[in-house]
This record gives C-alpha cells, structure tokens and sequence, in this order.
C-alpha cells in the first residue's frame, strides 16, 4: 500500500520574518513537507532557512530531525511550531481551527513518539512573569503560560542599564533585511508601521553564582529560568551572589551569541574617547559590523545602518 500524505493548503511559512510566501503543507511518514505556491518562491530568495531547497521552495523536515510538534493561535488562525534536533524552529501559519483534528491524526499516525501539543497562550496582559530559553527563542511566561517570545537570533546587542535592569536591542536578521532592501518580492519590512527595537527587563533580587546557568543549550532543551521576585539562597549554600539582572544578561548574551564574536577582527582601535556614547571605548572592527566595548556597555552597529560618515579636525588643527 503506498504512503498516503495529508495536505493543507494556504499555508504561510513564518520561520523567517518579513517573509509573506503562501504554500502547501504535506505531512507523511517520511516527515513535513512545504512547498511554495506558483510565483511564491520568489518571495524566498535571498533568504536562509534550514532543509528550505532554492530557487524551487521546497522545505523538508525528516521524520528522525522532529523533537516537538505544537499547535498554537497565531495572528494569521492557527500555527504549527516545529523544533528540529539540530536546534531549528520552524513555523507554519494559516491553518483553521477545523485542521487542528486533522493534523492531530496525521501526528499520531505517522511519527510515532510524537505528539501534536496545544500551546495556549496568556492574554492576562500581566508585565511580569518568568523567562525561558529553549532553542533559539526566549519565552516570556505568565502562570506558566507563554505571552510572548523573542527569538535571540535577532538580538543585536544586550546591556545592564543599572542594576536591576537589563536592555535588549534588535536588528532584523542580515539576509531577511537585505532582501527586503533589494525589493525582494514578499519582504515588506518598509511597508511596516511599526518595529520593535528594544525591550527592558526589571529583574530584582541576587542568585547563587552556581544557579546562574546562562545560556540554552543548543538542542533546545530549556536552561534557566528567571523570574521577577527577590532570589533566594539555599540554605548552606555558601556560593558567591549576584544580581538576577546580571545572570540574566549573561544569558541572553549566550544565548544570542553576542559573548564571543566569530572570527578575527579586521583592525581594532583600544582606548578611543568616545562622545556618544560618552567615555572610552575599544572599537573592533569585522567584515559586517563594528563593536564598541566599554567597561559597562558594548554596542554591535552593522554597516547597513551607516548612512554617512564626516572626517572632522579639532581646533588644533592637527588631530582628528
């Protein structure tokens, strides 16, 4: 007997975003299976999503690379998040609630061990809860619910704005924003009214140094947890405390990979006195970015964002 598939059509791949491209989902025993509309797979070019095949968009999931299936409300109905072993997440939006019986029976049927999870989202409104990282994404949680996640692939940069505060910053992924730039059909980023740029924590109270795990680990298991009351310390527990708000931007470093940057930098410049922002900073230079380290903050500024640079003398007319 052949290997019937389960389709449903209309389907939006969301992994990636500013990426509008319609397609067909097909599910079987050999894995997941998206493959884009007529006309729809020029919306993709330029960008780089995992399994996903160019120019034909094609994106193939394998049944042994599934770890969790869950089925979530999204803006455009409903959605599938699909996390790989590799640490990949992947999203597929516009199902109906009708499809939720229907894909819920093609998981049982054919990826055994598997199971079709219902991710209810908090619609509280609450501004405090608890974090978690699993995989690439940071979840914001009220009474263990998810309200809102952050994918740390888009983080740019992370800061302590004092002490019980921490801020991130966010730049839209190089190849989606480069496509969009190049008028890359699909990619609307200009088109949006409104863009998150950054997000502040409030996380008071001190952890254990041995508490305090900072990153995800790369098969999306989850890692730590942080939570918007005072830290407590287990009695005869004679680690060293910090400040939550430090181990928490120690773990979104680690997690957004911002800690260590990937290869040598082209030219660095130590001690340069800096007007904004105010003091001294080293300035690293690489292929795509140039990083300014301070002994409080640093700063990631792509190329992309220079619009003009001005060579300017000081009055005595011999130092720039």
């Amino acid at each position: 007997m052949s290997d019937s598939r389960v389709p449903f059509s209309e389907i939006y791949l969301a992994t990636e975003p500013y990426v509008k491209s319609v397609g067909q989902v097909r599910i079987g025993a050999s894995g997941i299976g998206w493959k884009a509309a007529e006309g729809e797979s020029e919306a993709l070019q330029g960008v780089n999503i995992p399994g996903l095949s160019l120019p034909s968009g094609m994106l193939a999931l394998q049944r042994e690379d599934l770890r969790r299936l869950q089925w979530q409300r999204v803006a455009r109905g409903y959605g599938l998040r699909i996390y790989t072993k590799s640490g990949t997440l992947h999203k597929l939006d516009g199902f109906t609630a009708d499809d939720y019986e229907l894909l819920r029976d093609a998981v049982k049927r054919f990826f055994s061990g598997l199971t079709l999870e219902v991710r209810d989202i908090s619609l509280k409104g609450w501004n405090w809860g608890k974090t978690d990282f699993e995989g690439s994404d940071m979840s914001f949680r009220v009474d263990n619910r998810p309200m809102f996640d952050l994918p740390m692939a888009y983080v740019s940069n992370t800061n302590l704005a004092n002490k019980n505060e921490v801020s991130v910053e966010f730049q839209p992924p190089r190849n989606a924003a480069s496509a969009a730039a190049a008028g890359g059909k699909g990619m609307k980023r200009k088109g949006a009214p409104d863009e998150l740029v950054e997000v502040r924590f409030y996380v008071p109270g001190t952890i254990a140094t041995g508490a305090a795990i900072p990153a995800a680990s790369k098969d999306g298991g989850e890692a730590m947890s942080v939570d918007g009351e005072d830290g407590e310390k287990s009695e005869g527990d004679d680690d060293e405390e910090v400040s939550a708000a430090a181990a928490f931007h120690e773990a979104i470093k680690n997690a957004a990979d911002l800690g260590q940057v990937s290869g040598d930098s082209i030219v660095q410049f130590p001690d340069i006195l800096c007007l904004t922002p105010r003091g001294r900073y080293g300035i690293d230079m690489f292929s795509n970015f140039l990083r300014l380290r301070g002994k409080t903050y640093d700063y990631k500024i792509p190329y992309d964002n220079v619009q003009r640079l001005f060579l300017v003398s000081k009055p005595d007319e011999l130092h720039m």
